[in-house]
């Protein structure tokens, strides 16, 4: 069959121009020529077999999209969510980006050959037109099994439990707490600033949680700091603080009246969310004045107290590093157990397993003896 090389060309050239890359840069990455690259998106050249793998390679995106003369889609997730800051999105947080958007689409694949796809879930059409953010932890609650007293100590196996796909990465931008996007085929996705602290993190994704119940028909959003006054953001910001904390469950505890510091740290702690989100939570449900709030949001808890659900004390301190820089990196348990076990059932080779990961060879093996896996070799 022989290919459109101008079609062929212009996506090579979307994907680049998505990135902010030059010609060049992607010439450096890549070990492809920057005469070839120049004339391959011109539609003046016909790349080699082995080039079309090197730009999915690069690009994060199914080799097969260069073999067919169907055009890219007009916003696809990534470029929403690109063009949603514009000349402000960093090259390095656009590379970030395209890994998550891999991440979404992989985890789908594997999950799909693993006949493990989660099932979804929407708020009722009440709770999702008028209701209140009370009214739509009720509903969460009742699915996840949490009863009358639970608690979302792991706040991201309940977005995946809700059939949402959440990953973790540093970003270099400190405004972005988040993102969210409806992938075409993974569905509901969000992703978390990882650069922010463990708390943070949690709230943050139960802020893009939020997003993904109320917000769907979006396609992608950005979640900034400085957006405090959109009234999405700040219903998104009520239903993390609803969720985290249910006021029912902030009622019963003694008097704050009563609280020294040690104990808003404690409590806040208990609810694991930070002072600054305690104290504003417990104003809203009229448990403390507006001078006591303040003073509780003044307070810290201690770093070494916040408890990552991926990150437990069990790990060494090198087994801790390791696995913080892989999480950055996105790859949270769930997805890198995924991984492995779709390589143990035979359904990728090694070579697609590192590819999965984002890892090289070399780094596959060290990977598999922290998670204390076996690699077959296919």
């Amino acid at each position: 069959m022989s290919l459109n090389l101008a079609i062929l060309g212009g996506k090579v050239a979307i994907y680049r121009r998505n990135l902010s890359d030059t010609v060049e840069e992607v010439a450096a990455a890549t070990g492809v020529a920057v005469e070839r690259i120049a004339a391959i998106e011109a539609g003046e050249m016909e790349p080699t077999g082995d080039e079309i793998l090197i730009f999915s390679d690069y690009f994060r995106c199914d080799y097969k999209v260069f073999l067919t003369d169907d055009a890219l889609p007009n916003t696809p997730p990534a470029q929403t969510l690109y063009r949603a800051k514009s000349a402000d999105f960093g090259k390095e947080d656009r590379r970030a980006i395209r890994d998550f958007i891999y991440l979404c689409e992989t985890e789908h694949e594997l999950e799909q050959e693993l006949g493990r796809l989660p099932s979804s879930f929407e708020l009722p059409l009440k709770v999702r037109t008028r209701g209140s953010a009370d009214d739509a932890v009720s509903a969460i609650r009742a699915r996840l099994g949490y009863g009358e007293r639970g608690l979302p100590l792991d706040v991201f196996g309940a977005c995946r439990n809700l059939g949402v796909r959440v990953f973790r990465r540093s970003l270099g931008d400190s405004n972005i707490s988040g993102l969210f996007v409806v992938h075409p085929m993974a569905g509901n996705c969000i992703l978390v600033n990882s650069s922010e602290d463990a708390y943070r993190q949690r709230f943050s994704a139960a802020h893009e949680l939020a997003h993904a119940l109320f917000d769907a028909g979006e396609i992608a959003r950005i979640s900034l700091k400085t957006e405090r006054r959109d009234p999405v953001e700040q219903r998104a910001n009520g239903f993390a603080s609803a969720f985290l904390m249910p006021r029912h469950l902030l009622r019963r505890l003694p008097s704050p009246t009563e609280w020294t510091d040690d104990d808003a740290r404690r409590w806040a702690n208990e609810f694991k969310v930070s002072c600054d989100a305690f104290g504003i939570a417990l104003q809203k449900a009229k448990l403390v004045s507006y001078e006591a709030s303040k003073h509780i949001r003044s307070l810290r808890v201690s770093t070494a107290d916040k408890v990552d659900p991926e990150l437990p004390s069990t790990l060494s301190e090198s087994q801790r590093r390791q696995k913080a820089a892989l999480l950055n990196l996105g790859l949270s348990d769930h997805y890198v157990g995924l991984c492995f076990e779709a390589h143990r059932n035979g359904l990728i080779s090694t070579g697609r397993l590192a590819e999965a990961l984002l890892l090289s060879h070399g780094e596959l093996q060290e990977v598999a003896v922290l998670y204390g896996r076996a690699l077959n070799v296919h």
